[in-house]
């Protein structure tokens, strides 16, 4: 067993629980009142949903840096290396910055919080010390959003993404429960983003009026609406939502919106075309599968896929199928992955063919898809870095 009081952050993180049954939402806020003691909050900006979180709060981090404030995203989980879960003023975090914050965790909470903090919530405290005097943080939640990590902190505002069923062992088996889990982590208002299930609109009105009374406005955006259309059309479709909930909020926040200054955004692993013929997206769950089957029904594609056994892989591959010429099966070893054999009944119940040569040809088109951890071991065997 390490020293939590001096062991470095790898050690640290190398030692902490990153999935688990339940959760135990009294650590992480006895943390939080020990550390805001220290600490002056940005104004926080707290994006919820079920897709779309990363790249809305990419989309919004990245325009804020771009006029100058100091900001920080905090998302997760990262593809290929840890820094990637606090971006800071367009990069990053670097390991010194990493490591400071580290420090200052150990030196402010005691031994047995420090132990009993998940990967997660350790993280969630982390990027709440580099934020520190900062203009805006951008907090992305991770699970869901009434018992999350990044909930131990009043927001100023929230923006809700599209929400789907997912997770939920953690947040409820139907919309109306995962929508109101989600949305009552608001603290201030709410912007309501594009949603397939409309029901998700009339509940937000409803979680209004269960919170406190000086809650303000919840704001709706149903669809791509008042903005320079030819300029999103270069994004796909899910995208552009996701841009419109961000032009949205920067109307609330009565920031002055240049569209222009979103043409250099980089979304890492976002429908993102590492080359010609690879496009790579660290979805998982049929929404997202929904939204890609969209982006690519005019072309047929090799897909590069696994899944964690938790996840409706057979509702995923089913959705894509119209768009599937044939199907690669990304071997990787890690305990989550579903067993090769249900995937290989799943694709003969469909029809789908499996290819098991894994060589990339040029002359076909690839979609990498299934979680973050197959973009990230797809990359690792490509030896591939775009960012």
């Amino acid at each position: 067993m390490i020293n939590f009081k001096s062991a470095s952050l790898k050690e640290v993180l190398s030692h902490k629980t990153m999935y688990y049954e339940k959760i135990d939402y009294s650590i992480v806020s006895k943390s939080w009142y020990i550390l805001s003691k220290y600490l002056k909050l940005p104004y926080i900006i707290h994006i919820i949903g079920t897709n779309g979180k990363g790249s809305t709060g990419r989309f919004l981090a990245h325009y804020l840096q771009k006029k100058s404030y100091k900001v920080l995203h905090y998302s997760s989980p990262h593809i290929q290396k840890f820094n990637e879960r606090i971006w800071i003023n367009g990069k990053d975090c670097n390991d010194f910055d990493l490591n400071f914050a580290n420090k200052k965790l150990q030196e402010y909470l005691p031994l047995n919080l420090l132990e009993k903090l998940t990967y997660f919530e350790y993280t969630t405290l982390l990027s709440l010390i580099l934020s520190d005097g900062f203009d805006y943080l951008v907090f992305e939640a991770g699970l869901g959003g009434e018992f999350d990590a990044t909930n131990v902190v009043p927001s100023n505002l929230s923006l809700v993404t599209t929400i789907d069923l997912d997770h939920q062992s953690f947040l409820g088996n139907t919309i109306e429960d995962i929508a109101k889990t989600k949305m009552r982590s608001a603290d201030s208002k709410m912007i309501i983003g594009y949603q397939i299930h409309k029901e998700v609109y009339k509940i937000a009105f409803e979680v209004k009026k269960e919170l406190k009374e000086e809650f303000g406005r919840v704001i709706e955006v149903k669809k791509v609406e008042n903005f320079d259309l030819l300029a999103l059309k270069k994004y796909p479709l899910f995208l552009q939502r996701n841009l419109c909930l961000v032009l949205k909020a920067l109307e609330e926040l009565k920031i002055e919106i240049d569209i222009k200054l979103f043409d250099d955004v980089k979304l890492f692993g976002r429908c993102q075309k590492i080359s010609d013929n690879i496009t790579v997206d660290v979805g998982h769950n049929p929404l997202a599968a929904e939204s890609l089957r969209e982006e690519f029904k005019n072309d047929k594609i090799v897909l590069i896929y696994n899944s964690y056994k938790d996840k409706d892989y057979e509702k995923v591959l089913n959705i894509l199928k119209p768009v599937i010429k044939e199907m690669i099966i990304l071997e990787i070893d890690d305990k989550r992955i579903v067993n090769k054999n249900n995937l290989l009944d799943i694709c003969k119940k469909l029809n789908i063919i499996i290819n098991t040569n894994s060589k990339i040809r040029k002359d076909e088109n690839y979609l990498v898809f299934g979680s973050f951890l197959v973009v990230e071991n797809f990359l690792k065997s490509l030896e591939i870095d775009e960012r």
